[in-house]
Parts: C-alpha cells; sequence; structure tokens
C-alpha cells in the first residue's frame, strides 16, 4: 500500500465516521457512550469549521452530508491517481 492510497483510505474511515456520527444523533442516549465521545473528537475537526460556513437550513444540519460527499470525492480521486 502506497502512501496514497494510505491517505485515501482515511478519508474513507473519516468519511464513515461522519456517517456513524449522523447515525448516532437519532438516539439520544447514545450521547453518553464513549464510542459515540469518541466519533466526535474525531470527526470535530472536520464538521466545526465546516458547519460554521454552511448554514443551517431550519433544523437539518447540512455540514456531514457535503464533509462526506466531499472526502468521497476527494479518496476516489486519490484512487483513481495511485
Amino acid at each position: 500500500m502506497n502512501p496514497l492510497e494510505f491517505i485515501a483510505f482515511l478519508m474513507y474511515v473519516m468519511a464513515f465516521a461522519i456517517i456513524a456520527r449522523s447515525l448516532s444523533t437519532w438516539f439520544p442516549a447514545a450521547r453518553n457512550n464513549p464510542i459515540v465521545q469518541i466519533l466526535y473528537q474525531i470527526t470535530d475537526p472536520i464538521l466545526v469549521p465546516l458547519s460554521r460556513v454552511i448554514p443551517r437550513a431550519g433544523m437539518f444540519d447540512f455540514s456531514p452530508m457535503v464533509a462526506v460527499l466531499v472526502l468521497f470525492f476527494l479518496a476516489a480521486r486519490i484512487d483513481a491517481a495511485a
């Protein structure tokens, strides 16, 4: 595995972590789970700045969807180049 493939792999992992974080919001009691807290710590560096840029639409926050799409797009481009 070359370094570019490893970076693409990490992007895929981060995208799936963001998806898991988004799904965990459906269960309010999960907020106290240590695994969910780790997901928040891992994904906050991407989602917090992005949520400042992308406005909320009512009660919907589209920043996780934008982050996942960008991460998947970049990882696919890196895989194609590697």
